[in-house]
């Protein structure tokens, strides 16, 4: 698999998810090496997202009106 790092930085983040856009208008074929190459992608930034950008739970004791 060609060019592939950790994503340790918010550079490293951005430069992930411009590698990864690419395969939305070529959808690669599920198995094929650049199919296997966008799952790694995926897998490393739901990982980095999970860590460092975190969305609460909805507060569900409240009523909004």
């Amino acid at each position: 698999m060609e060019n592939i790092r950790l994503i340790k930085t918010e550079a490293d983040y951005d430069w992930s998810i411009a590698e990864i856009t690419s395969y939305f208008e070529n959808e690669p074929d599920v198995g094929s090496l650049d199919g296997d190459r966008f799952d790694v992608l995926a897998t490393l930034i739901e990982a980095y997202e999970d860590k460092h950008y975190l969305i609460e739970a909805p507060d569900r004791g409240r009523n909004p009106l």
